[in-house]
């Protein structure tokens, strides 16, 4: 399928150097790997064929005339105040908030919440180009002592520091390959505990987010204020065990820390305790001994997940998915650890998503019904119903309250309403949610837009959810642009939130976006993502494409107009789709995506989603991987319908140098073997539609982003997009 707007060609393709002596063997069958060579960042070669990528897709993007409008428009509309829900520590309060086109959001401290608001942290002051990130905060108990991680260009390493609240001067404290960590301060404010690595080889050298050496042998460890990282106190680790992931967490109560250990991204967890209230010598004793914590074993087996809700002493409440896929509560006393009840049983169709234990023997709790949230006020005893709490059709994205609170903040978006938070007093007879902070942006009527539902059947029958977004009274004749956007993986749930460069798209290009629930997100529990993991990925392609054909035959698009889009899991779902059905999209723009299935697992932390994908290093997994593994699927579509003029759509790859998650070189490697296999391999090569790369510098897998960084890509791809499409510009 040709593009309806062609770019002034041919293009100049980089020559990609193959080296065809590059051959593996699984399983007894050979599969070359010509551009192994691309997966080392620091060679010449590699950031040679970079910076000519770099130069092809700015020639590209020059002719991209909506580029420069949507850039003006999505900045226009991104410049209003922002702000994040308040969490209660001591007698204060704290929140992130942006005033509108800030790089980094700021964090704020308030005395009372008619106090006045001071700057606690601005990381804005840390760099010139915005990309030093706050990317975790802790307040100790009393409130004197912040704890907060740091990251540049988008990485996920963190280095932790810690300052005083009251005065806001620094602390000498600095911990370093801080990574997949939380904070979690002792009662009595002493210190904290936190996860690291081992430093990478070169240490001091490394540009941390570059490597992509396996992240291995992760540790507990407790630091105490004022000392050095050398003096931390290990608590947990386990060397026979590398790839295991570790959180360790304080009860509220201040009497126990919990361990909770991951062996992948699955939602299985162990869960050991140790009552640290109850050390001879406190943690500090432990400096003297080279013992681990005296952790006991509540739950030692990967069978389901365990989240601690609330303890009262000894008896716990747990949210599990143990027999339970659409998750359920449950309690448990220490004293008698095999005897379990049902506090609220599994429903028997909402996903139970949260609980926050509230003002005393309360909790807020949140479902997920049909990709909608519903909360509900129960007793946290008896697990019964007291309050339904009405909120609008959308997305909580944040409930902070303690058990001492009455009072909880709860954060809430949608598909066209750009963010609330309610304040509720749990403590009144019927809770009231009274708006505390309203996000308006100016310029914005939600009114001219609509929200469509509808359940899409996939290839086997399966109903897929998919939310369709667009202006009001639009004519359903197939002529309009249409974007849509899937993941599909990890237990990860699409829900709804609002975004401004895809209002912008509605407005100005007349657009549809629309959102696929498909198999592999946790939109209905555990069942739900299985059934799009493992030898099952493949429903996850089922789904997307059908939800295309469902925008096509629907008459909101036609092929040569709809544009797909995903990222990370989401990317390798583009890669995938337009290997195996190029005919349907117009245009793919796949960020950040896991695009070599065979090799993703020895990179960095690749190791962890085998629970979802699998390991080409075992035989059965191997031949699920290689029928979609995107860099091993890149086939001629004119060759194998002849009688067609078919060719892939314009592809725009998006990775960024400092992505240490899922690492650039999926994305250079796909980039050079569709350019060689569709674009420079043939004297007179049928794709004429453009294929390219989107190299970001840093930058990572998303996270920390300078709001700049954002704004300009939403520009750059959506401006590629628009002029694939054929999209006009409408004032």
């Amino acid at each position: 399928m040709g593009s309806l707007y062609a770019l002034e060609g041919p293009f100049d393709y980089p020559i990609a150097r193959r080296d065809d002596s590059v051959v593996d063997d699984y399983h007894g069958v050979k599969i070359s790997d010509p551009y192994r060579w691309l997966e080392d960042p620091d060679t010449e070669e590699v950031k040679d064929f970079v910076q000519k990528q770099v130069k092809l897709t700015e020639s590209v993007l020059e002719q991209c005339e909506a580029k420069d409008k949507l850039r003006d428009e999505i900045t226009k509309l991104f410049d209003h105040p922002r702000y994040d829900v308040p969490f209660k520590r001591g007698n204060k309060y704290f929140y992130n908030h942006n005033t509108g086109l800030q790089a980094q959001n700021v964090l704020y401290v308030q005395h009372s919440l008619e106090g006045e608001a001071e700057v606690l942290l601005d990381p804005n002051s840390l760099s010139e180009d915005g990309t030093v990130s706050l990317t975790m905060l802790s307040v100790s108990e009393d409130a004197k002592y912040l704890a907060y991680g740091l990251s540049s260009s988008g990485s996920d390493w963190v280095t932790i520091k810690v300052m005083r609240v009251e005065d806001k001067s620094a602390e000498p404290d600095t911990l370093s390959w801080v990574k997949f960590s939380g904070i979690s301060w002792t009662h009595d404010s002493k210190g904290f505990f936190y996860c690291r690595y081992p430093a990478p080889r070169d240490g001091e050298n490394v540009d941390a987010g570059t490597e992509t050496d396996s992240n291995l042998n992760q540790e507990l460890y407790y630091h105490l204020l004022g000392t050095d990282q050398s003096e931390d106190i290990l608590c947990w680790k386990d060397p026979e065990n590398p790839k295991h992931f570790l959180g360790g967490s304080v009860t509220d109560d201040g009497k126990y820390l919990l361990l909770s250990i991951w062996e992948s991204c699955d939602p299985v967890n162990k869960l050991y305790y140790c009552d640290i209230s109850s050390l001879p010598e406190g943690l500090e004793g432990f400096r003297k001994k080279n013992g681990l914590l005296p952790f006991l074993k509540l739950i030692d087996l990967f069978d389901a997940r365990y989240e601690a809700i609330a303890n009262d002493d000894t008896v716990f409440t747990f949210l599990t998915n143990k027999d339970a896929p659409k998750y359920k509560l449950v309690r448990v006393d220490l004293k008698e650890p095999s005897n379990w009840i049902d506090v609220i049983p599994e429903a028997e169709k909402d996903v139970l998503e949260s609980a926050h234990a509230v003002n005393g023997n309360q909790m807020i709790i949140s479902y997920l019904s049909d990709v909608k949230y519903v909360l509900q006020i129960r007793d946290l005893k008896t697990g019964s119903l007291l309050h339904q709490l009405p909120i609008d059709i959308g997305s909580v994205h944040g409930i902070s309250a303690r058990r001492e609170d009455s009072v909880a903040f709860i954060g809430f978006t949608s598909f066209l309403t750009p963010g609330i938070v309610y304040q509720c007093n749990i403590g009144t007879e019927v809770p009231e949610m009274k708006i505390f902070r309203e996000i308006s942006v100016p310029g914005f009527d939600r009114s001219g837009y609509e929200v469509t539902q509808v359940f899409v059947p996939s290839k086997d029958g399966t109903k897929i959810p998919m939310f369709i977004v667009g202006r009001k009274n639009i004519n359903l004749d197939g002529s309009h642009p249409c974007l849509l956007y899937g993941y599909g993986g990890f237990n990860i749930s699409l829900t709804p939130t609002f975004s401004v460069s895809r209002i912008v798209l509605t407005r100005h290009l007349g657009a549809f976006f629309c959102i696929a629930n498909i198999r592999g997100g946790g939109e209905y529990g555990e069942e739900w993502h299985k059934a799009g993991s493992l030898s099952k990925k493949q429903n996850c392609f089922d789904d997307f494409i059908s939800a295309a054909e469902y925008l096509i035959s629907a008459g909101y698009t036609q092929s040569r107009k709809l544009c797909i889009e995903g990222g990370s899991n989401g990317g390798l779902l583009i890669g995938a789709c337009i290997n195996q059905r190029p005919d349907v999209f117009g245009c793919a723009l796949a960020h950040v995506g896991v695009m070599d299935m065979l090799r993703f697992h020895k990179f960095t932390v690749g190791h962890a989603w085998t629970s979802d994908y699998g390991c080409s290093d075992k035989e059965e997994e191997f031949h699920w991987q290689i029928k979609y593994s995107p860099l091993h699927n890149v086939r001629r579509p004119w060759e194998q319908h002849p009688d067609q003029p078919l060719q892939y759509p314009p592809t725009m790859l998006l990775t960024a140098d400092h992505d240490d998650r899922v690492v650039p070189l999926h994305s250079l490697k796909l980039l050079a073997t569709m350019q060689y296999v569709l674009c420079t391999s043939l004297v007179k090569s049928p794709q004429t539609n453009p294929i390219i790369g989107r190299i970001e510098c840093k930058a990572g897998h998303g996270a920390g982003r300078p709001t700049q960084k954002m704004i300009d890509e939403a520009a750059d791809r959506y401006g590629f997009m628009a002029k694939m499409l054929g999209a006009s510009w409408i004032e």
